[in-house]
């Protein structure tokens, strides 16, 4: 089968997008995990709810693998968008968007009913964190996939610092929400060992952890863009440090995969 989208394939035919440094890393893992839950339960198509997926970014190519996709989001025109992009993809009829958000997931959503959860820039947004995580997992099938993605604390840190902003650096290294300011769009933010907490508290058991946006938001864009060859360096040196403890203490973003016992 072809790659689902142009942002997300493994082998690019082109120069990699800007889009496919930020996402390649997840999407890799996620579409392994797919398949592999996929190869266990003799499924060629699963039921995967996207908590928070707004306009379809990884809903849209998790249906094109042929799985079929609930996503719950909070805001109608981000349901729209979905829409119109499932059409314009040619799988309307593997996509449903319901309107809610994780705190009322029940509300929308069957308990239990899902071979995978993505529950990806949440736990920034939401209230208690805890209990978005017990919700996804609640939304799993025994055997279940879940796949969390959040902001990391210790990206903004480096990136304010890098900007010049270095009481704003300091202040969200010692915040406990990690953030760096009144006028931060961010919430919350994260470190590896509270988000892995989070999951383990939730009764699953964690498979890996990877770091996301580690170089990538920190490169100049005229470099990646004009240097030949630098695009596709820069998403191979992404792959190659995203597993490594080392480097997910400076990550944009950190990404859990986990799974609920059979």
């Amino acid at each position: 089968m072809p790659d689902p989208s142009p942002a997300f394939g493994r082998e690019a035919s082109s120069r990699p997008s800007r889009a496919s440094l930020r996402t390649t890393v997840v999407w890799n893992v996620l579409q392994d995990a797919l398949d592999r839950r996929a190869e266990a339960t003799g499924k060629a198509a699963l039921d995967v709810l996207d908590t928070g997926g707004g306009s379809g970014n990884f809903a849209v190519p998790v249906a094109l693998l042929g799985h079929r996709v609930t996503v719950v989001d909070p805001s109608p025109n981000a349901l729209f968008a979905l829409e119109r992009r499932a059409a314009e993809a040619g799988v309307a009829d593997l996509v449903t968007g319901v309107q809610g958000d994780v705190r009322g997931l029940f509300d929308v959503v069957e308990r239990g009913g899902h071979d995978a959860v993505l529950c990806h820039g949440v736990l920034e947004y939401v209230d208690d964190p805890a209990e978005g995580v017990r919700n996804a997992v609640a939304a799993l099938r025994p055997g279940g996939t879940l796949s969390l993605l959040a902001a990391g604390v210790g990206g903004a840190v480096l990136a304010r610092a890098l900007a010049g902003h270095f009481t704003e650096a300091r202040t969200a290294l010692g915040d406990p929400d990690g953030r760096w300011g009144s006028g931060d769009p961010v919430p919350r933010r994260f470190t590896a060992e509270q988000l892995t907490g989070l999951v383990e508290q939730a009764g699953l058991a964690v498979g890996a952890v990877h770091g996301v946006r580690i170089f990538a938001d920190l490169v100049p864009g005229v470099l990646v863009d004009t240097e030949p060859g630098a695009a596709e360096a820069l998403l191979k040196l992404e792959t190659a440090a995203a597993e490594l403890p080392a480097y997910h203490a400076v990550a944009t973003q950190l990404h859990v995969l986990a799974g609920k016992p059979a």
